[in-house]
């Protein structure tokens, strides 16, 4: 089966949909990537790529083609104009490729945008496409901008049910997307939950790896938050907490790691704040360098602004924290809470909510080794139970073979 994955950010950039599109290619499928050039999360072209280099490249026996965009920079025109290009980009490859896949399977991690290019493949060659939701639309891009106008808002609601409407399939990364796409008048046999997954080198380590970044080696709690430093996350919320808890004299280092576009924010007001000596930062790391930081760390941080349409939202970071036995501290509302309470492996806290969060901290420092260990080996138990990275390879699998069998049936 040839299946042409179409996802706005892929290889190098660091993306779960990498792992996904490696699994496929092991088990003998022809898989081909249609992406844009690397420029996430830094904002311009990676070392090596350009309008007139590298746009096409091979990785673990993937085939990668890179749609030329204009890079994402800093600030939301620029933003803008790089979610535009890709669709205009995208539009001209669906129109003119030659390529003839089996089957489209589009990942879709904000903007939704970039799934009209698959749409429009699958469309062009009459073969059936799946839909990987791990971002609402519109819903997510009114609250990450403020924009609320019926002008931009309608619009782009009409771009997400014609999308809805032309594939065969949507998986959700979240049980508490389900409903809400679902009131867009998708019908429920057309909705399935698929959670992400971990990848194979995210496990348990007893000391860092060697040349790996080390974080300082003292008795300090050590809170460690990793990935995509944006607004969404609200790491805003520290600056309050930070101080809150050196109020309180529990020894705390929280632990930045990652790149975006809220971090020189941060950094700024971490200094302006006198924080210094509660934070350490550490630059974006390759993703197979994060367990050996999550080893030296007491607690991992999962942290979202308030919303309605986060509290549905699943962070992927919580399958990697689960998989390497480390306990979780959550500031979000919603889906978040339920999956770390029900896995029993850590503290909550309500998205937003200063003095909930520092409490949070506080009971967690009151646990001994022993405690900890416990809870992150319930944390441990819960991934193998429920993101199981081979069953749900299987699943998916078997889905797309059904609609490529269906369709070459017809």
């Amino acid at each position: 089966m040839h299946i042409l994955v179409e996802s706005q950010f892929f290889y190098p950039e660091q993306m779960r949909i990498n792992d996904i599109c490696v699994a496929l290619a092991n088990r003998g499928h022809t898989v081909t990537v249609v992406t844009s050039i690397p420029n996430y999360p830094q904002g311009k072209f990676y070392p090596g790529y350009g309008i007139f280099k590298r746009r096409k490249e091979t990785y673990r026996g993937i085939s990668i083609i890179h749609l030329f965009v204009i890079p994402r920079g800093k600030g939301f025109i620029s933003l803008t104009f790089n979610y535009i290009s890709f669709v205009l980009s995208g539009w001209f490859f669906a129109r003119f490729t030659s390529i003839k896949p089996d089957i489209v399977f589009m990942n879709m991690s904000s903007p939704m945008t970039q799934s009209l290019v698959g749409t429009w493949l699958a469309k062009r060659r009459r073969i059936p496409s799946v839909i990987y939701i791990m971002d609402l639309w519109p819903e997510s891009f009114q609250v990450i901008t403020g924009i609320s106008s019926a002008m931009i808002l309608k619009p782009l609601g009409k771009m997400v049910d014609y999308i809805y409407s032309r594939v065969d399939h949507v998986l959700t990364s979240s049980h508490g997307f389900l409903d809400v796409i679902e009131s867009r008048g998708v019908p429920k046999a057309k909705l399935e939950y698929w959670p992400q997954y971990a990848e194979d080198f995210y496990a348990p380590l007893d000391a860092p790896g060697e040349g790996g970044p080390k974080i300082p080696p003292d008795d300090r709690l050590k809170i460690i938050f990793t990935g995509n430093i944006g607004l969404a996350q609200g790491l805003d919320l520290l600056i309050p907490v930070a101080e809150a808890i050196r109020k309180l004299q529990i020894p705390i280092c929280f632990i930045i790691v990652g790149d975006g576009s809220y971090k020189e924010t941060l950094l700024s007001l971490v200094d302006q704040r006198n924080l210094k000596d509660l934070f350490f930062f550490i630059d974006r790391q390759p993703a197979s360098a994060i367990p050996g930081l999550l080893a030296q760390a007491d607690a991992g941080l999962v942290i979202l602004k308030k919303s309605e349409i986060f509290s549905k939202t699943l962070p992927a970071k919580v399958q990697s924290y689960m998989a390497c036995s480390l306990p979780i501290l959550v500031s979000a509302d919603g889906e978040t809470q339920r999956v770390v309470l029900e896995a029993g492996a850590g503290f909550v806290a309500a998205a937003e909510e200063i003095e909930a969060l520092v409490n949070a901290i506080a009971l967690f420092s009151l646990l001994s080794k022993e405690q900890r260990k416990q809870m992150g080996e319930a944390a441990k138990k819960y991934s193998e139970n429920k993101f199981q990275k081979g069953k749900l390879i299987d699943r998916l699998e078997t889905l797309l073979e059904t609609y490529y069998n269906e369709n070459r049936n017809a």
